[in-house]
């Protein structure tokens, strides 16, 4: 008797090759009616799926993996719902790979790639500072979604998703200015970081300088360890050790809001008051920062429809062989109860 294949299983249900082995490896995106008329063909033929077989299984499936750096960081969460939708809506498969803050994504994209045969890669957060050389090296489809690159790497060689971080940062310093504050500190990332916390840190430095305010470094307070910065924990340390230095202040600005939220219980903690002592200021636009006691001024992002775009942009690419582009979305500006105007 003839050693019936894959080829003939698929053959005699009318499908391809592909779906047998999808039906084999009780794969979702196959229907059910499908699965059983094949999987009734194999019994009846008493086929056993060899090796090759059950590896198509990762060698065809379309798989999307989204890289994060720093998962702890609840600004994420809202976005990763909206990348497992519209990913599973287009019949790729969702992957998560978180990424620890001493690892470097690009080496994990690289090695995802040869395991699992990515379609396409979405970097989300981190410290991304790679050079052109580096990047290239990538050879499927990427989009940076909130990450922001210094000038200097052609923007034709990757594709991003986020605000206008200089821009927004320097609209959070104006605010604080507008309401009086001179002596404004900032909490931010490691000093080496040249994406999001630097780019906030760049814009907190302009509009300080274009009112001519006086920069005082020591108000520039960055993390100094390598473990995510984006952190309740470390806005809280970086807070007390600002206070613990006697450095004159009346506000406080953080790169992200779960930092000013730490930072606020440090202010708390030493007896003074928000904002009859300190004015804070945070960066994201968290749910957390409006039910916060007070309720904490910030700028949001609207992490929905840049979660949306950054989807559309990637499958572009995937589908479509599009060129790489890039999208700013505007922050909106939170005036809320955790800032108080000083009097003159």
């Amino acid at each position: 008797m003839k050693t019936i294949t894959i080829k003939d299983i698929a053959k005699e249900c009318g499908v391809g090759v592909s779906t047998v082995s999808r039906a084999i490896n009780n794969h979702p995106d196959i229907s059910d009616e499908t699965k059983k008329r094949i999987m009734k063909v194999i019994r009846e033929n008493n086929f056993t799926p060899n090796s090759t077989a059950r590896n198509l299984k990762f060698t065809q499936t379309k798989t999307i993996a989204v890289l994060i750096k720093g998962i702890e960081n609840p600004f994420f969460q809202k976005m990763l719902k909206v990348f497992e939708e519209e990913i599973q809506n287009k019949k790729y498969t969702f992957l998560l790979h978180r990424v620890d803050s001493n690892q470097d994504e690009l080496e994990v994209a690289l090695q995802l790639i040869k395991e699992r045969k990515l379609k396409g890669i979405i970097f989300l957060g981190g410290c991304f500072s790679h050079d052109e050389k580096r990047l290239k090296q990538i050879t499927v489809p990427f989009v940076l979604s909130t990450i922001s690159i210094f000038d200097g790497v052609d923007k034709n060689i990757y594709s991003s998703v986020s605000v206008d971080d200089i821009k927004e940062s320097k609209k959070a310093i104006d605010c604080l200015c507008d309401y009086g504050h001179e002596k404004i500190s900032i909490l931010a990332a490691q000093p080496w970081d040249t994406s999001i916390s630097g780019l906030r840190v760049e814009g907190y430095k302009k509009a300080l300088e274009e009112r001519n305010i006086p920069i005082n470094k020591n108000l520039i307070r960055y993390t100094l360890h390598e473990e995510n910065a984006f952190t309740m924990e470390n806005g809280y340390k970086l807070m007390k050790e600002l206070l613990e230095s006697e450095e004159e202040f009346t506000a406080v600005y953080a790169v992200s809001d779960s930092m000013v939220i730490g930072a606020s219980k440090a202010i708390l903690e030493s007896g003074k008051k928000i904002p009859e002592d300190y004015s804070i200021m945070g960066f994201d636009g968290l749910d957390i920062s409006y039910y916060y006691n007070p309720s904490i001024s910030t700028i949001r992002q609207p992490v929905e429809d840049m979660a949306k775009e950054t989807s559309e942009i990637l499958f572009n690419l995937i589908e479509n062989n599009a060129y790489n582009s890039h999208k700013i979305f505007e922050g909106e500006l939170l005036v809320r109860q955790s800032i108080a105007r000083l009097n003159k």
